[in-house]
């Protein structure tokens, strides 16, 4: 039996403690946060309880249900029909099938068959090695051409990595494609997932599992350091505390901030870390009276708006009689937006969803929530996967990652849990 030290009870720290404290191990989950559950945690949003930061299902997101029935909930499950839109030219176009891709007006019919080409071919592609190496921009040039590029990505490039747009890998992109475009009950409909619930319904359970094995979780209990000695962990020392000795620490918080706890990790391995480039979010929620689309999530690409797209939550979850938008800012740090007020967010967002839907008056808005996080998204560069230090450090006992290593996979449940339970595999296994 091993003591060990879990830091971030998001569903990643969690899928981990659960395999562990099963397993017969003796786990303490140190959370900084009042509540467990990472991205996916929940709050109460004006009577409604909802996660800060949206998360939706797709059909290949099989380590999510393994765990679904290892934890007697796979009939929490809903899966319902969705639709994309497309807010260009000053309107809103459907998106996302065929049909709506021939009836765009905005592309010549080259263009049109060029671009769907290309989304065919990544739905059936499997080897991704390749455009491990390829940055993203120029890869969907050479399949779609210069129209389609400009018209259908170059704005989302632009308004989620900024700096970063031409520095983002093709394999990254190939997976968000392929993810969500084999999610679909037919050609023509996409169909998404959701717990009933929420995604607490999910952490939740987890916490339960765990506690009731024995394990502990401590919310509100940042870590301060991970101690090494001698090639090997020793233990953590929690802000304001003395140290507690592990045989084994996992850390699955964003790396930037992982990073100023392993200070007794050589500099060149430090250096590999920050070297990870990880931007920010800043997500605006907003219950309404009205709705703003019949969809799902909309791209948008208006020089009148500075987000890429909203995400209209309440066409996947029953929210009854009110609608919930998420509107992401994704940007760095150290874009000048980063910093404004949650006020003027929250007024620009009203503008933007105004510009999508002018019915929209000032008494549909009924609530609203600004969420921030430092580091949300990691920003995967060509050959990213070569650039990745190992989750295995060299240290024995000690095991680190955070959303970097769903790559080429982007951030989802699914993949928390997958590389949660591959870091309490090698835990357990360990002698």
């Amino acid at each position: 039996m091993k003591q060990v030290a879990v830091i971030g009870a998001g569903a990643m720290g969690l899928a981990a403690a659960f395999d562990l404290t099963r397993a017969g191990h003796r786990v303490t989950v140190f959370e900084s946060d009042a509540v467990p559950g990472g991205m996916a945690a929940h709050f109460d949003f004006d009577g409604l309880s909802i996660e800060r930061f949206y998360h939706f299902i797709c059909r290949a997101d099989r380590p999510l249900f393994d765990l679904l029935d290892e934890l007697g909930l796979r009939a929490a499950l809903r899966w319902r029909d969705t639709s994309m839109g497309f807010f260009y030219g000053g309107a809103l176009h459907p998106w996302g099938d065929p049909l709506a891709l021939l009836r765009f007006p905005h592309l010549s019919l080259v263009s049109k068959l060029r671009y769907g080409l290309h989304a065919l071919s990544s739905t059936r592609r499997s080897d991704w090695s390749r455009l491990d190496r390829v940055a993203a921009d120029r890869w969907l040039r050479d399949w779609v051409g210069e129209q389609a590029y400009r018209v259908c990505w170059e704005k989302l490039f632009e308004l989620k990595f900024f700096e970063y747009a031409d520095r983002v890998s093709a394999a990254w992109i190939w997976t968000r494609i392929k993810r969500v475009g084999t999610s679909r009950r037919s050609l023509m409909q996409e169909q998404l997932g959701h717990l009933s619930g929420g995604s607490e319904t999910l952490v939740l359970r987890l916490v339960e599992r765990i506690e009731a094995a024995g394990g502990r979780i401590r919310l509100g209990t940042p870590v301060q350091r991970i101690v090494v000695e001698q090639g090997a962990v020793r233990g953590v020392v929690p802000r304001g505390g003395a140290l507690e000795p592990f045989d084994a620490v996992i850390s699955t918080i964003a790396i930037p901030q992982a990073v100023t706890m392993l200070a007794d990790l050589p500099e060149h391995t430090l250096a590999r870390y920050r070297a990870l480039p990880n931007i920010g979010v800043v997500c605006v929620l907003h219950k309404l009276r009205r709705s703003v689309s019949p969809h799902f999530w909309v791209n948008i690409n208006d020089p009148r708006v500075d987000v890429p797209g909203i995400v209209e939550f309440s066409r996947l979850r029953d929210t009854g009689d009110e609608h919930i938008v998420y509107v992401p800012y994704y940007m760095p740090q150290t874009h000048p937006k980063f910093g404004w007020p949650d006020e003027r967010f929250v007024q620009e967002t009203r503008g933007h969803l105004r510009l999508l839907n002018p019915r929209l008056t000032d008494a549909d808005f009924l609530a609203t929530r600004v969420g921030r996080l430092r580091h949300a998204q990691p920003v995967c560069a060509p050959g990213f996967l070569g650039s990745l230090p190992p989750i295995e450090p060299g240290v024995a006992g000690l095991h680190v990652a955070d959303t970097s290593y769903y790559y080429p996979e982007d951030r989802g449940i699914a993949e928390s849990v997958r590389i949660g339970r591959q870091m309490a595999a090698a835990v357990a296994a360990a002698r």
